[in-house]
């Protein structure tokens, strides 16, 4: 058999990398897609072959997944192509709870290898995960968005419009109920940040003229129409547009911890944590990422 990839995903962070490695290698491949990841896939790789996963593992001798927490999509697709025999490679695109991922049931498995997209990102994998290799690769959605990036024109100034924020979005509580049993497994959920950054926003100093709130994927937007009742500020929730396009048309960037901040840095906007008191702090390790609870805080010396 000549070399056939099975690419398998439903995380929206993971599918964006996988997509771009396919763009970019041609694999012979096959793709299997559910949720977030079926949007993106078809809107970056239109030709892919879309197929279930049983053709798929017919067809493939290996297969390259993403990682994600939603569901145990990934890792049943591991796990069927270990029964088989046929070699499973992970991509991990994220930076925080590696082996979490690779949870179900209470038990861990593992692909045959993991792939990290950067130095830290490997560090971290490798002082979590010593059971399998693990292989620093580029990560070619990063790639494509430094190259987008470049054709960035600055932000001009206007009478209209002064300062654009965008506040990207992640089900925190989600998360922490399907991977702890508790929604407050890690001390906040995502409404408790986006209302104290709301309450604080003006420790930013900045004359913040339109917020606009881009929802996770798995979000709707309705899960934060109360927002408008939190600020003067005109507020719009949308995820119409691509994430590039949201951060290419903002000054500032703020979230807890999702993979949208570090886009936000690479595009070299100010990007802010609103993880609020009492949650664990963000585990993101970008040190350029501020962190909103300090800045309050030296606001209030300061006064």
């Amino acid at each position: 058999m000549s070399e056939h990839v099975a690419i398998v995903c439903h995380h929206a962070g993971g599918a964006e990398i996988l997509s771009s490695w396919l763009k970019r290698y041609k694999y012979s491949s096959s793709v299997v897609v559910s949720g977030p990841a079926e949007k993106i896939f078809k809107n970056k790789c239109p030709d892919a072959d879309f197929l279930k996963l049983d053709d798929a593992l017919n067809k493939c001798n290996w297969i390259l997944t993403g990682t994600g927490w939603q569901t145990n999509f990934e890792i049943k697709a591991i796990s069927k192509a270990l029964d088989l025999g046929i070699k499973s490679v992970a991509y991990l695109d994220h930076w925080v709870s590696y082996r979490e991922r690779f949870t179900i049931n209470g038990q861990f498995i593992f692909p045959n290898e993991i792939w990290v997209g950067d130095a830290e990102a490997e560090r971290i994998a490798k002082n979590q995960i010593d059971e399998i290799p693990i292989h620093l690769k580029p990560n070619p959605y990063f790639e494509d968005i430094l190259k987008e990036i470049s054709f960035f024109e600055d932000l001009k100034n206007n009478n209209e419009i002064k300062k654009k924020l965008l506040y990207v979005c992640e089900p925190i509580a989600d998360h922490a109920l399907k991977q702890h049993g508790n929604i407050m497994h890690w001390g906040y959920t995502e409404i408790d940040a986006l209302q104290f950054f709301l309450k604080n926003i003006t420790a930013l100093r900045e004359p913040i003229d339109l917020i606009t709130i881009r929802t996770h994927p798995s979000e709707s937007k309705d899960k934060y129409k109360w927002v408008n009742s939190e600020t003067h500020i005109p507020i719009q929730i949308t995820s119409e547009k691509t994430l590039l396009q949201e951060i290419k048309n903002s000054n500032i960037v703020v979230g807890c911890e999702t993979m949208a901040m570090v886009v936000g840095l690479m595009a070299k906007k100010r990007v802010i944590s609103s993880i609020p008191p009492g949650g664990r702090p963000c585990q993101l390790p970008h040190s350029n990422i501020e962190k909103m609870q300090q800045i309050v805080k030296i606001l209030g010396e300061s006064l």
